[in-house]
C-alpha cells in the first residue's frame, strides 16, 4: 500500500491539482463553476487562505494557496471544501460516478477523486513556473487556442497587474517554464 505523505510548513506556499472522479467533467456546466466559487469563497471565511493562482477545467483544478503564517492545515480546508460542494452539487441533481465497495464503506461519494496532488512551493523560480502551468493549462489540453480565451482563469488578474501580456502562451509551444513542472510529472 502507498504510503502518502504530505509535506507541511506554517504560512507555506502549495501547488495543488484535484481532479473529479472518473475525470468527469462537472464544470462544464456553469452552475457547478459559480457552486464552487462560492463554496471556495466560503471556506476561506473559515478557514483563511490566500489563492495565487488558479484554472479550473472540466474535470480538474489547479491551484497555488499561501496559508496563514501559523497555519499547515490545507488537508481541513480541501476535505471541507470537497465535502461542501459534493452536498450541494448532489442537492442541485449533480450525478455521481460509480463507486467501488470501498468507497460504499468509506461513505465516500463519486464527486471527487479520493486523493490531490500537493507541492511545496520551493522558491520564486519554483512560484514562476507554477503559474505558466496553471495558465497554459487550458491549451495544453486543448480546450482554448489562446490562453486569455480562457475564462475560469486568474490569467485575467495576472493581465491585469502586468505580470503577463495578454498574448502570453498562445499558439502550441509549451512556455518553457510550464514545461519544466510538466517534466516534474505535475
Amino acid at each position: 500500500m502507498p504510503d502518502y505523505r504530505r509535506y507541511y510548513v506554517a504560512g507555506g506556499t502549495y501547488f495543488f491539482t484535484v481532479k473529479t472522479a472518473w475525470n468527469a467533467p462537472i464544470f462544464r456546466a456553469e452552475t457547478n463553476v459559480r457552486m464552487l466559487g462560492s463554496v471556495l469563497r466560503e471556506m476561506k471565511q473559515r478557514w483563511p487562505v490566500e489563492v495565487v493562482a488558479i484554472v479550473l477545467l472540466p474535470d480538474h483544478l489547479h491551484t497555488i494557496w499561501t496559508l496563514p503564517t501559523d497555519d499547515v492545515d490545507y488537508p481541513k480546508r480541501w476535505g471541507w471544501l470537497k465535502k461542501e460542494f459534493t452536498k450541494q452539487y448532489l442537492a442541485q441533481g449533480g450525478r455521481e460516478q460509480s463507486c467501488s465497495e470501498s468507497k460504499d464503506r468509506d461513505r465516500r461519494r463519486g464527486v471527487w477523486q479520493r486523493r490531490y496532488w500537493e507541492h511545496m512551493i520551493r522558491d520564486e523560480a519554483d512560484l514562476e513556473a507554477h503559474f505558466d502551468y496553471i495558465h497554459w493549462n487550458p491549451v495544453k489540453h486543448g480546450y482554448v487556442q489562446c490562453v486569455v480565451d480562457w475564462p475560469h482563469s486568474s490569467f485575467h488578474r495576472f493581465v491585469n497587474c502586468g505580470h503577463y501580456p495578454a498574448n502570453w502562451g498562445t499558439g502550441d509551444i509549451i512556455p518553457a517554464r510550464a514545461a519544466q513542472v510538466i517534466d516534474a510529472g505535475e
